[in-house]
């Protein structure tokens, strides 16, 4: 799969819904209905982060949810990239990127959002054939006219901003044209799935893809 085939299907998975839930889970218990809540709830794209040692069973318990695409943030090395493949996942994320992770997406076959937070690491990513990225962190990094300004130069790419999106801003970045959806966590808070609250989760869902 090459960059371009992988930006290529990494933009289709950003569009199956304004927003991407960013996961980070510590029981591989909660995987199965908190994806199954969030698809009913039409966010069919998942990123469960590579944070928690439950990370790759959660991907596992989601990976054949009907309807649902499970994929794998916060990769950072090949090893992780291997993994997250193993386990299922139907893409990755990654807050930055090097040649290595990069070539090791390649070979694995996974489509990427490779992480950018500057015009000069766009720039760099798409002179290797990548033209849908993650910006991130968004809010850190000036937030929704800080993206608007990058777009101006390089509107050839597109984005899912990342970091610091909640409902209150998520609709400044799903405004600018550069712009196919955001990542948040904010529709699988930790207390609804402590308490496994699963409707109030896809009650979440479906006002994020309101």
């Amino acid at each position: 799969m090459t960059p371009a085939d992988q930006s290529r299907a990494a933009r289709d998975i950003a569009a199956a819904a304004p927003v991407i839930p960013v996961l980070v889970l510590d029981d591989a218990a909660q995987a199965r209905p908190l994806a199954e809540a969030l698809v009913a709830g039409g966010l069919p794209a998942l990123e469960v982060t590579l944070r928690t040692p439950a990370a790759l069973d959660c991907i596992r318990a989601m990976a054949d949810v009907p309807g649902g695409m499970v994929g794998a943030g916060t990769l950072l090395t090949p090893a992780d990239v291997r993994a997250a493949k193993a386990a299922g996942a139907t893409f990755g994320v990654s807050p930055g990127a090097t040649d290595t992770l990069l070539q090791a997406c390649v070979d694995e076959d996974l489509p990427l959002l490779a992480g950018a937070a500057t015009a000069t690491e766009a720039m760099a990513l798409l002179e290797k054939g990548y033209d849908m990225l993650k910006f991130f962190p968004a809010e850190a990094s000036g937030g929704a006219p800080a993206l608007k300004a990058i777009g101006a130069p390089i509107p050839q790419i597109a984005w899912c901003p990342t970091g610091g999106v909640s409902p209150s801003n998520k609709g400044d970045y799903l405004s600018l044209s550069n712009v196919v959806c955001v990542g948040g966590s904010w529709v699988a808070p930790k207390d609804a799935m402590a308490a496994g609250d699963w409707a109030a989760i896809e009650a979440l869902a479906r006002a994020a893809r309101a």
